[in-house]
């Protein structure tokens, strides 16, 4: 006992020394602060955006929706136990996909259009092709011990989850087999970005923490903290060199990629709701971030202020996201409604 107690110490006391190492490195790479940087650009100005559309159809609590590449289709998912794929510039739905179950809390499009994939209290990854003349099962993708929080395609035969069992997953979908799982989290992972290369990911969890990992090799890359409870949501910026985070801390936070830590924090005292989802404008200047409050606000990225709020929810923002074209962002809610702002 007494030997395995000293080389606990001596590993304890090794980590110490790393972590004040990793302080140092940090320290020395932060030459500058975001206000200082932005302190010259122009003001955004109070962004009001109006209400377009509101999308009805589905019945119950929707909890993901997802853009499809064109900047028209999307899909959303409902514990109604269905899946919508809509024409967003009509108001139609197109598609509906019944699930088997309907404790869905996650849901993707694939980039060709083709295929959706959703996923929930199930543990699993269902992938549907939506061009058959009905919608038919592709493949279920069942080897998480925990809850599927989110999913992304990487083409239509690679997929990546992140789920309650603290893991990621990228899958081969030819196979229906895991390709790589990625452990590191000590937390359920409760959502992913993928970078535009499809190279790297970045992930979120309720151990508080975001972290990057690497695809080709599989593994965590870049550890990020600050956050003081789950994050919920996470988005690479558009130019890739940074990420975005938001949290039931009640705030949102920006990391630099390069220089490995926190640049800014994204909170307001009068804010007292947990952060469910987010998403950023095509320049990366907005933030719309949805809350517990009922509300998806919106922060000048840069200066850290709040610019702006999209309030016509009565329950719970659950999903936000910007198309491919930034033409507009779509709020999704408890309240079982999807509405498309611009």
């Amino acid at each position: 006992m007494a030997a395995e107690k000293a080389e606990m110490d001596a590993l304890k006391k090794e980590c110490d020394g790393l972590r004040t190492q990793i302080e140092a490195a940090r320290k020395a790479v932060n030459d500058s602060s975001m206000s200082g940087a932005a302190g010259g650009v122009a003001s955004v100005g109070r962004v009001q955006l109006k209400l377009r559309k509101t999308l009805k159809g589905h019945l119950a609590k929707i909890y993901a929706m997802h853009w499809s590449i064109d900047s028209r289709q999307m899909v959303s998912a409902s514990q109604d136990g269905k899946l919508l794929i809509w024409d967003t510039f009509t108001g139609n739905k197109l598609v509906a996909v019944p699930l088997k179950s309907a404790w869905v809390m996650s849901v993707a499009f694939a980039p060709s259009g083709n295929l959706v994939a959703s996923g929930g209290l199930d543990n699993m990854c269902t992938v549907y092709n939506i061009k058959a003349a009905s919608p038919k099962t592709l493949r279920e993708l069942d080897a998480h011990t925990g809850y599927l929080s989110c999913a992304r395609f990487l083409s239509d035969s690679e997929i990546l989850t992140a789920s309650g069992d603290t893991t990621c997953c990228l899958w081969d979908l030819e196979t229906g087999k895991q390709k790589i799982i990625f452990t590191n989290h000590i937390g359920d992972c409760m959502s992913l970005a993928l970078s535009t290369d499809m190279n790297t990911f970045v992930s979120g969890a309720c151990d508080s923490l975001a972290k990057l990992w690497d695809l080709r090799e599989g593994t965590c890359k870049q550890t990020f903290s600050g956050h003081t409870s789950d994050i919920n949501a996470i988005q690479y910026f558009p130019n890739g060199n940074a990420i975005v985070t938001g949290s039931d801390d009640c705030s949102c936070k920006m990391y630099d990629l390069r220089s490995d830590q926190e640049v800014i924090s994204y909170q307001d005292s009068s804010l007292n709701a947990g952060v469910t989802s987010l998403t950023l404008s095509n320049s990366g200047r907005l933030i719309f971030a949805g809350y517990d409050d009922f509300n998806c606000h919106i922060w000048d990225s840069l200066k850290g202020e709040k610019v702006g709020v999209l309030s016509g929810h009565d329950n719970r923002v659950s999903c936000t996201g910007v198309p491919v074209d930034g033409m507009g962002v779509c709020t999704g809610s408890w309240d079982s409604f999807l509405k498309l702002w611009n």
